[in-house]
């Protein structure tokens, strides 16, 4: 299991990657996202986890770049993510919920050039 997903092509950045310099800061937002369940429990059972913290992030990195594209921005640097199992008891499932806060950037504006 890795630590940050494989990038998502100059929209959404993880942690230490960082969105182009000159980026303009719009404004900060969290989203949640969840992965598929399973039958079971997460505990000790390493496929599974790996399996439902894969579809999380990807969950997670679909919703980042909805956002991003719905408030007009143009990246996206996910700043911290909390990550919780969850159970259902009556129905024997298990999965997994994410919290993630990102930085909304947008392309620099055009700048006049000063003379």
């Amino acid at each position: 299991m890795s630590d940050t997903p494989p990038p998502s092509p100059g929209i959404v950045y993880w942690h230490r990657d960082l969105p182009p310099v000159d980026a303009d800061v719009v404004d900060e937002h969290v989203v949640e996202a969840t992965s598929g369940r399973v039958q079971g429990t997460l505990l000790h059972r390493d496929e599974l986890w790996d399996r439902c913290y894969e579809e999380l992030m990807q969950a997670a990195r679909d919703r980042i770049e909805q956002e991003v594209a719905r408030l007009g921005g143009d990246y996206a640097h996910v700043l911290d993510e909390s990550i919780d199992s969850k159970h259902d008891d009556a129905k024997g499932e298990a999965w997994l919920h994410g919290r993630f806060s990102y930085v909304l950037y947008r392309k620099a504006s055009e700048r006049p050039e000063r003379g």
